[in-house]
């Protein structure tokens, strides 16, 4: 994993002695940690919590470690979910797995299989991360188009020929070339599938 030290992790455990072990291990390993006795108390914070992996016990009084994921994703919340779980809590951490956590690991916590938890979690974040980029830059770079040329990508998107679009927009073949030339020069594109790609990437 890239920068040790500075990845977080926010840990949620209604029980003091797992809140100290656990903190203790990851601490070790190089994170920082941030920690939450319930769920309600982490929900609380989920409009300014930075960026990291929630390590999320599922058995809490309260809410439940799943009912507090779905909750996180409804407020909108895209950070990986690592579910710890306690004997017998299999069947909800499956549930949990389903609904979008990275990965679930039994107590007491083994240091190998949470690295390799917490190392897909941080993946995933990566790759949103970069996600969310592509989606900002290709939305940047929409903004140059005209609306006519960008009626023209959208059916560019849509599969159809130059011919087609013409007929729906109700001008010729030749002026659709001319914006489809326009609109791959404002983008900082060479080819077709360039100019495809920066428009999904901004529908994502």
């Amino acid at each position: 994993m890239s920068s040790p030290g500075h990845e977080l992790i926010h840990l949620v455990d209604d029980d003091a002695a797992v809140r100290r072990s656990v903190s203790f291990m990851l601490k070790t390993m190089g994170f920082r940690v941030r920690i939450y006795e319930t769920g309600d108390a982490l929900l609380k914070s989920s409009r300014a919590l930075e960026n990291g992996c929630i390590l999320l016990d599922i058995r809490m009084p309260g809410m439940d470690g799943l009912e507090v994921q779905q909750e996180l994703q409804r407020k909108g919340v895209g950070l990986p979910v690592v579910i710890m779980t306690g004997h017998g809590d299999i069947t909800l951490a499956v549930e949990a797995m389903k609904a979008g956590a990275v990965d679930f690991i039994e107590k007491p916590l083994e240091k190998e299989a949470l690295v390799r938890a917490l190392e897909e979690g941080f993946s995933r974040l990566s790759r949103k991360e970069c996600a969310r980029d592509r989606k900002l830059d290709a939305t940047v770079r929409l903004q140059a188009l005209t609306s006519r040329e960008r009626t023209v990508l959208d059916g560019l998107l849509r599969g159809l020929p130059n011919k087609t679009i013409a007929g729906e927009l109700g001008i010729s073949p030749r002026t659709v070339e001319i914006h489809r030339a326009n609109l791959m020069t404002k983008l900082q594109v060479r080819s077709l599938s360039e100019a495809l790609r920066i428009a999904l990437a901004a529908a994502e």
